[in-house]
């Protein structure tokens, strides 16, 4: 780890002034940010500490949703009754993505801005070649071990997985970034590797995360994130889904329903095809199972991580259907 100058920032001006400077880095939680520097990824020239601004660790609920602050800490989020029970899927996939003390020091910002989880691209003085780090140096996962790399929105440039599970369920719910003056869907703001997988998110210099905002809906309050992973605790999932279900009054006809993919792809993934074969259609397993499978088109595999493409339906089907029988 090199040195680097620290600036505590007073407002939210002046953080985005100062994170506007070449080689500036935001410090929330910190959780992920160490991590990088201390592999040698990250090597910021200066680091912002946003962790004094007021008013951005709120979390704030009416009849239209709710909006999390930025620097709310995911604990905080996951524990809250409202979010509890207006958007459970959200909620789930909080508890899920750490453990307890992560939880209690990362914050919802910080958490959309994680990246990947690549080995290749965390072991620099071993594997000079990572699109993510130096562009056009190559992709030293393609070829290489690939079990927990992506099947979905890959490109020759880059397989790398995204591997938060917040977002997966902001994106299936429609959240928007609040990023100052702009406002970003949570599905427009994580951007494709396509040939600069090096650029993850739709932000810009002088541009920082200021809250999360989550409409409310149906589909949100009846809802879950399913994970599988290898091991139950502290493990990045191999997939997971983001589900919510509306019924029509007859408690079988799904009216709406909400699908996103966790841990196979190279951003949260939103399945409209499984969505739109199955709104309309009497809820069973049979036809379930079936439109899962449209969750994975398009899906390319590198070897060992083809599993994902049997496994992502499954998931997805197993939390439709687990959320039929609690109609």
């Amino acid at each position: 780890m090199r040195d680097f100058s620290y600036f505590r920032a007073t407002s939210a001006d002046a953080a985005r002034q100062a994170a506007a400077l070449p080689g500036a880095m935001l410090l929330a939680g910190g959780t992920t940010l160490i991590d990088l520097a201390k592999c040698g990824v990250a090597e910021p020239d200066t680091l912002v500490d946003i962790t004094h601004l007021e008013g951005f660790d709120q979390i704030e609920i009416d009849e239209r949703g709710a909006v999390i602050g930025a620097l709310a800490r995911m604990g905080h989020v996951a524990d809250h009754d409202d979010i509890k029970s207006r958007f459970p899927a959200i909620s789930e996939a909080l508890w899920q993505a750490a453990s307890a003390q992560i939880r209690n020091m990362a914050t919802v910002g910080g958490n959309l801005m994680q990246r990947t989880r690549c080995p290749y691209f965390r072991d620099p003085s071993n594997f000079a070649a990572c699109n993510k780090r130096e562009p056009g140096s190559g992709c030293s996962a393609i070829g290489g071990v690939t079990r927990g790399h992506a099947v979905l929105g890959t490109s020759e440039a880059c397989i790398a997985m995204y591997p938060g599970d917040l977002a997966t369920a902001l994106v299936a719910f429609d959240a928007t970034v609040h990023l100052g003056e702009r406002r970003v869907p949570v599905e427009d703001f994580f951007l494709l590797p396509g040939t600069t997988p090096d650029r993850e998110h739709a932000i810009g210099p002088g541009e920082m995360i200021t809250a999360i905002e989550i409409p409310s809906s149906a589909v949100a309050r009846r809802s879950t994130y399913l994970k599988i992973r290898d091991r139950q605790s502290y493990e990045f999932a191999a997939a997971s889904a983001a589900v919510g279900l509306e019924l029509e009054a007859d408690g079988r006809t799904i009216r709406d329903l909400r699908v996103a993919l966790g841990g196979v792809a190279t951003k949260p993934w939103r399945a409209r095809a499984v969505e739109a074969a199955l709104k309309g259609k009497v809820l069973e397993p049979d036809a379930v199972r079936t439109a899962s499978l449209l969750a994975v088109e398009g899906a390319v595999d590198h070897g060992a991580n083809r599993y994902k493409i049997e496994l992502a339906p499954r998931v997805v089907a197993r939390a439709i259907l687990k959320l039929g029988e609690a109609a």
